[in-house]
């Protein structure tokens, strides 16, 4: 069995590859790392990392921070605030300020929170009518960060910013209330990270057979890529194989939403072994990454991963945009450069690839795919559609943006010939005010 060693912003210079660095590179680590999260480990670091190719290595830009994650204004902002020997609070309190620029809960999770018996249910998101998300909240970690995340506001502290929740009780109680979820996905941080004993705590009650509208359990995960010893040599690894064992025996389609960046996670005979025990249990492995610059932005990478995952029996699920929030700046590709490297890659690959949708933009009224550019009525325009809505009734339905070539996000898009809104806009302000905010409390209600 492999022992596990992770590496955080306290220890990072114990990693023994760190001496290939330069000084400013490590600097680099420490400044952003006070600001956005920094933990990896040894598996990572071994087995992934190729160390004669940095810093352009992608697992090495996945995982650790660089200088350019931040704006200049930002980085040097955090600079002098280490510099001066601030103290603890000083330089957390600087931290935070940087962090609320950073767009930290992006596509309004905040209205996402349910509610039963007058209770807000701050561990849980129920967005889309069919899928309720929980945040357990002893798996609001990870092992190891992905320096693009879209929750890292989950892992630098700030309570307010954080979704988590232990009452498996009123998750099961609203379930019952709401027939029409069929859906319930673990996610996190990594449902992954913790003991299958109390992960067991968490998903045993949905197998009763009076939550018999639950059809799906999903576990979003990147333990096959970051840590898949936690499906073959941990110590409790057999005892997670059986737990999927009974998800199945129980008549749910078992789910595990996959996050693979780059075809280099699914090359070691770790990973591939994580999958086959997966794939033994019945369960399904789907995958899913957003497009990156720096680490998977070439469409012969997205073809190479997608086979890769195929002949390894899992199924292509999502090609998304980085989002909103972060490191966006770094991360991203125009819309139009996501199109064209997801159409290349699609064209490449054979029917048994071409399960995968994108590229997907995770936005506040739903999930929004770009389906090209076309011209119509002499007017250049993006294609758009809904592959999830706040309203189910938008689903599938196509509507139309003006071109913008540098446009990286829905919120830069117009609407196309000349109409003053998108169709779902005034729909989607009056959902949002039948949420009244309370300063007090600093609850939706």
């Amino acid at each position: 069995m492999k022992n596990y060693k992770s590496y955080t912003l306290r220890n990072f210079e114990e990693i023994p590859q760190i001496k290939k660095l330069s000084a400013a590179e490590k600097k680099a680590i420490n400044v952003v790392g006070h600001v956005l999260p920094f933990k990896t480990n040894n598996y990572v670091i071994e087995e992934l990392i190729d160390w004669g190719n940095i810093p352009d290595d992608p697992i090495f830009t996945l995982t650790f921070p660089r200088e350019e994650m931040l704006s200049r204004s930002h980085f040097s902002i955090m600079e002098g605030t280490l510099k001066n020997n601030s103290d603890k609070n000083t330089i957390t309190e600087i931290a935070n300020s940087i962090r609320t620029e950073l767009n930290p809960h992006p596509a309004g999770q905040h209205y996402n929170i349910p509610t039963i018996n007058g209770i807000q249910l701050h561990g849980m998101q129920h967005k889309y009518r069919e899928t309720v998300l929980f945040f357990p909240s002893q798996g609001q970690t990870c092992h190891a960060y992905c320096t693009f995340c879209f929750r890292w506001p989950q892992f630098v502290g700030m309570n307010e910013l954080k979704f988590a929740m232990k009452e498996v009780e009123l998750l099961v109680e609203y379930l019952k209330e709401h027939r029409e979820v069929t859906d319930v996905l673990f996610t996190g941080g990594d449902p992954m990270i913790m003991k299958t004993k109390i992960l067991s705590t968490y998903i045993e009650p949905l197998l009763d057979e009076e939550l018999w509208n639950i059809q799906t359990i999903r576990i979003g995960t990147k333990a096959i890529g970051y840590w898949p010893y936690r499906f073959t040599d941990d110590d409790d690894a057999d005892d997670l194989i059986g737990l999927f064992e009974r998800i199945v025996k129980a008549g749910k389609n078992l789910a595990i939403m996959a996050h693979f960046n780059h075809p280099v996670e699914l090359k070691t005979e770790t990973a591939r072994k994580a999958i086959r025990r997966i794939r033994a249990t019945g369960g399904q492995i789907r995958t899913q990454s957003p497009i990156l610059k720096h680490i998977n932005d070439a469409p012969e990478v997205w073809a190479e991963m997608w086979r890769l995952q195929v002949n390894n029996n899992c199924i292509p699920y999502y090609m998304f945009v980085a989002r909103d929030t972060g490191a966006q700046e770094f991360f991203s590709v125009t819309l139009e450069r996501a199109w064209k490297i997801f159409r290349e890659a699609y064209q490449s690959v054979s029917g048994v690839c071409r399960t995968v949708r994108g590229p997907s933009m995770s936005t506040t009224p739903g999930k929004i795919q770009v389906l090209g550019i076309e011209e119509i009525n002499d007017e250049k325009v993006f294609v758009l559609r809904f592959l999830q809505g706040r309203n189910p009734d938008w689903v599938a339905r196509p509507f139309f943006a003006k071109y913008d070539e540098s446009a990286i996000w829905l919120d830069e898009l117009k609407p196309a010939f000349d109409k003053e809104s998108f169709f779902f806009e005034k729909e989607l302000e009056e959902i949002f005010n039948e949420h009244v905010y309370d300063d007090e409390s600093e609850n939706f209600e």
